[in-house]
């Protein structure tokens, strides 16, 4: 009965919380949500983007594509993509794949870029010696047995030195 026939574009806005209007809860779509006003606990899930304008107030935790951000956000975010756009206020986790951020941003946020799940990065095997090996003819003496340079001794006179004047 409620069933779409065809999924919006992931950059068409379907859900907007105003700017004079406060949410609390979890807010689930399958399109993009623009967000004006103050959401103050709970999540927003999409497989779309999020935007959060200059005026958000935005205190909960955000599942989706895309995350843009201008105004100010408290919270974990799990998304393929956040911007951090210019005058965002961001403090908490954000897991993402990709990310961007304007000069002027105020950030205390933990930023976990992580690959791809399906390629695995390996570690190189192990040496197979264990040992590094030494050029006994290049080995430097024990310190104890090491010759210090004296200065040179020559019979001319050093130019350097004061004369007195007469």
């Amino acid at each position: 009965m409620f069933a779409r026939a065809v999924r919006p574009e992931p950059d068409r806005i379907e859900v907007q919380i105003g700017s004079r209007a406060r949410f609390s809860g979890t807010l689930e779509c399958d399109a993009s949500i623009r967000i004006d006003g103050a959401v103050e606990q709970g999540e927003i899930r999409t497989p779309a983007n999020v935007i959060l304008a200059e005026s958000a107030l935005v205190q909960c935790d955000i599942f989706a594509q895309v995350v843009s951000i201008r105004g100010k956000f408290k919270g974990v975010i799990q998304a393929d993509r956040v911007e951090l756009l210019d005058g965002s206020q961001v403090s908490g986790i954000l897991n993402v794949n990709s990310f961007y951020m304007a000069e002027n941003v105020v950030m205390r946020a933990a930023v976990n870029i992580r690959a791809d799940a399906a390629a695995d990065v390996k570690l190189p095997p192990p040496p197979t010696h264990a040992q590094i090996p030494v050029n006994p003819a290049r080995s430097l003496p024990p310190p104890e047995a090491e010759e210090r340079p004296q200065p040179p001794t020559t019979t001319e006179p050093n130019p350097f030195t004061l004369r007195k004047l007469t």
